[in-house]
């Protein structure tokens, strides 16, 4: 048990001071011995300081300086006068003896992934569980330009750099999108295998333990810091159905998809999810060009009544797809509309893979119980609209582990429920502006043909075009310029009243 102490040292301050650390002392007898002075990598111009003491009657305090002015904090001096502001804040979880902090991980995707390197990395025992290690989930495999720099992904990763998209609308008018981006920037293909495999693998590198096995059940905790017991069939290349295994671990994070058994053993709750259904086209070289650095998006009843229609360029081959929510025993028959809708530029393919899979469509009701935390899909972070789930699932993987890091102090402290939930609160903090927005356009440009033709019209507007890339790429809400927002206001009501008249007009004529 100690009292932690960390501030914050600029260069011109010193070590701390004997004195002051006497100053500290409670009245009854003590000792006061500094065992480390750890400094962080901030800026040049400051450091972090951490000052550990063993005080039996202060056990589970530390102190920082992140509340400075309130009424609970007080002042820390140097040997040259100066003053940082600690805080005295509860540190829950007991010291681990002998032994680091254990956590599996069950799921290998991009969440599970991320999560494992940022926990092993940090010092936690972790143990990653993943079932399908070829695992090539039916996915656009779409990414931001950002998480090829925030995840520090390798560029031989990447399939294609598309910096030119075609959004085509029901009665096929087509609007060339890209005008705005940078020389520097693209939106980056993926195949998820390539991109999952990657990932696992520096989490290994880092000290996590990977494991070939499928999830079977979560034995809930006896008592209070007692132990997770994960269930789950191992298997080593050579037999078909496993072996059955057990591993003890402090804390669970699921990141299992969206059929998630971690999610059902926590009771976390359903959720709408739409199914994806996609196919992979070798077709032939001199076609393969036209798809070089381009990506094309399909919208219309006929491909989808609440989503799009897509054709992504992979390395030697496109991927073409479609999903929904409202209307999945019909999915074949927008597969095939999509496939017709791009006909004259797949003509001459061979389909080399059919997948499908369910997308949940919003985060489910519980994403936190206990010591186990959801991510990724499992959790339900997949953007209406767009269909976007590989960023959001790296990085939720990534802001959990942090906060389990956070938590344990790097490994040498149990964890509990309310560290985990520190994540929750940052993620919809960062995040929800981005989810309502889309939301909100999915279901105002989604609702019906014509809406659909209004939304292809307004995507040629150059503003549209840099604000909806601006906040893709760099993963923000985009601040927009009040006279352009005004203007771009008036197009978008002008577009929908004119593409309802043309719908009324298509009716007449149909009738």
């Amino acid at each position: 048990m100690h009292l932690e102490i960390s501030g914050h040292r600029t260069k011109d301050q010193g070590a701390i001071s004997r004195q002051s650390l006497r100053s500290l002392r409670p009245r009854s007898k003590m000792s006061a011995t500094a065992t480390g002075i750890h400094p962080h990598l901030t800026s040049p111009a400051c450091r972090r300081f951490s000052v550990r003491l063993p005080i039996p009657s202060f056990a589970g305090l530390r102190w920082n300086s992140t509340r400075s002015g309130s009424s609970q904090s007080s002042s820390l001096s140097t040997s040259r006068g100066k003053a940082a502001t600690p805080v005295l804040v509860y540190a829950s979880g007991k010291p681990l003896q002998g032994r680091s902090l254990r956590v599996a991980v069950i799921g290998g995707g991009p969440a599970g992934g991320s999560a494992a390197e940022t926990l092993a990395k940090s010092g936690v025992e972790t143990f990653l569980i993943e079932r399908k290690l070829d695992n090539s989930k039916p996915c656009g495999g779409a990414i931001p330009l950002c998480m090829i720099s925030e995840f520090d992904l390798p560029l031989d990763i990447i399939d294609r750099r598309v910096t030119k998209m075609k959004m085509i609308s029901p009665s096929n008018v087509a609007v060339d999108i890209g005008r705005t981006l940078k020389p520097h920037e693209y939106i980056g293909m993926v195949r998820r295998e390539i991109l999952d495999a990657f990932l696992r693998g520096r989490a290994a590198q880092k000290g996590a333990t990977v494991m070939n096995g499928l999830f079977l059940e979560l034995e809930q905790p006896e008592f209070g810091d007692a132990p997770y017991i994960v269930h789950y069939n191992h298997y080593d290349g050579t037999e078909g159905v496993g072996t059955k295994r057990s591993l003890e671990v402090d804390a669970v994070i699921g990141a299992d998809g969206a059929n998630s058994r971690v999610a059902k053993a926590i009771g976390a709750g359903d959720y709408d999810y739409a199914i994806a259904f996609q196919e992979r086209i070798r077709i032939p070289d001199e076609k393969m060009t036209y798809y070089e650095n381009l990506a094309e998006m399909y919208v219309g009843d006929d491909v989808s009544p609440d989503f799009y229609g897509w054709v992504f360029p992979k390395c030697d081959h496109v991927a073409v797809g479609t999903g929904t929510v409202i209307n999945k025993k019909d999915i074949k028959k927008f597969q095939l509309a999509t496939r017709h809708r791009a006909k004259d530029k797949i003509e001459g393919g061979k389909i080399i893979r059919v997948e499908a899979h369910p997308i949940p469509e919003h985060p489910r009701p519980r994403r936190v119980k206990d010591r186990v935390a959801l991510v990724g899909d499992a959790a339900g972070y997949v953007t209406k609209c767009s269909g976007e789930g590989i960023y959001f699932a790296a990085k939720s993987g990534r802001m959990c582990a942090e906060a389990i890091v956070e938590g344990s102090m790097n490994g040498r402290r149990m964890v509990d429920e309310g560290d985990l939930r520190k994540y929750l609160e940052k993620w919809d903090r960062t995040y929800w502006p981005t989810y309502k927005v889309l939301d909100i356009l999915q279901k105002v440009f989604y609702r019906s043909n014509p809406a659909r033709e209004a939304f292809v019209e307004m995507c040629a507007d150059e503003y549209v075009q840099k604000m909806t890339f601006d906040s893709y790429l760099y993963k923000t809400v985009v601040p927009g310029n009040p006279l352009d927002d005004l203007k771009l206001a008036f197009n978008t009501i002008g577009s929908l009243v004119r593409a309802n008249a043309l719908g009324k007009e298509m009716v007449k004529l149909r009738d």
